[in-house]
């Protein structure tokens, strides 16, 4: 046999086990692209189905200080999170106060989130029932519509989208991922989601949390303020966002997806949603500012209330106009709101 003859079946068995090699490596990524692609297609149907299950239609159709409807895929927009505390212990879904209450704006040019957490004590006007009342009763005087037209008379910027989430949801959706890590600043022993007293005991420190744990830590107050509460459930908020875009998540969406479903209402049609995905592949880019409302403690009138420090207020509002791109309004009409916290009409709490 020639010396050229067996170069050439060496290099054809130098090819062959190159080939095989090269088998072996894409063979397995292919079936994991499969295999994911697959999921994505699978968590995009389900993601559909439970998501247009929690839509109600938004009988104010927009806001009033919109000149006309807003696309999320085009325009800076806010959400407003209302956590409010429903359960199947308590049933008292048409009289239930807003516990939780954050507004988002989100900027769709730079992918940046600004998040304001409103004090549940918070004394401001409430349009409904046209007077100054706790924050956390709109929901109580008018739902949904109600808190939405006193987060928007207090901040002076329009409410396009809401979430509203009972302890269910949140409960679920922490469970869903395993869990969530937060920093508890003191111990604390506080009633879980059945309303068992000190059936949550935690020790200060940075820890992983279950759902029942983390609301704890979102509710508790009792060592310091609604400022201190605010921000912490601001921390969760993003510890459960830092989750979830996380690579180690993504085949827990699907649970978190269902267990949000039943627990949730929203003005937000899937299609709408979708257009939010883009802050969400943003990941570690995601660009999230907390926000509070500055103020003072005030038990001078008997209940406690939150007084809202003004040149605060006037600051975060311009903060978020500016954020959102829109010019200054002032759409609401309160000079003849009774101010008499006397009026509250037995919410004292």
């Amino acid at each position: 046999m020639s010396k050229k003859r067996k170069e050439t079946r060496i290099v054809r068995r130098k090819k062959r086990k190159v080939r095989k090699r090269i088998y072996f490596i894409l063979l397995p990524a292919l079936i994991l692209f499969i295999g994911v692609a697959s999921y994505i297609g699978h968590l995009y149907v389900t993601a559909g189905s439970v998501l247009d299950d929690s839509y109600e239609k938004d009988e104010r159709g927009k806001s009033e200080l919109r000149d006309s409807e807003v696309n999320p895929d085009i325009d800076n927009v806010t959400v407003l999170i209302m956590g409010v505390d429903t359960s199947d212990v308590r049933g008292n879904e048409e009289n239930a106060r807003t516990d939780a209450l954050m507004l988002a704006s989100l900027n769709k040019d730079d992918k940046s989130v600004k998040l304001l957490s409103v004090p549940r004590d918070s004394y401001v006007y409430i349009p409904t029932v046209d007077r100054f009342d706790k924050i956390n009763h709109a929901h109580a005087f008018g739902g949904t519509t109600g808190t939405i037209e006193t987060v928007e008379s207090l901040l002076d910027i329009p409410v396009d989208y809401y979430v509203k989430l009972n302890f269910e949801a949140f409960i679920d959706v922490v469970d869903s991922l395993g869990g969530i890590e937060a920093e508890v600043p003191y111990e604390l022993k506080e009633q879980d989601s059945e309303d068992t007293a000190g059936a949550i005991h935690l020790m200060p420190g940075v820890q992983e949390l279950n759902g029942e744990e983390a609301l704890a830590l979102a509710r508790t107050r009792k060592q310091d303020n609604d400022i201190e509460r605010g921000k912490r459930q601001q921390e969760i908020i993003e510890g459960v966002v830092d989750k979830t875009v996380s690579l180690q998540s993504i085949f827990k969406i699907d649970d978190v997806v269902k267990s949000v479903g039943d627990n949730m209402t929203t003005n937000m049609k899937f299609s709408e949603m979708k257009s939010f995905f883009s802050y969400i592949t943003a990941g570690s880019n995601l660009k999230i500012e907390t926000l509070s409302l500055e103020g003072t403690d005030d038990t001078s009138q008997g209940p406690y209330y939150w007084m809202i420090d003004e040149a605060a207020l006037s600051q975060t509002k311009q903060t978020l106009q500016a954020h959102l791109d829109i010019e200054p309004t002032n759409n609401w009409n309160n000079s003849n709101a009774t101010s008499d916290p006397e009026t509250d009409q037995g919410y004292q709490n």
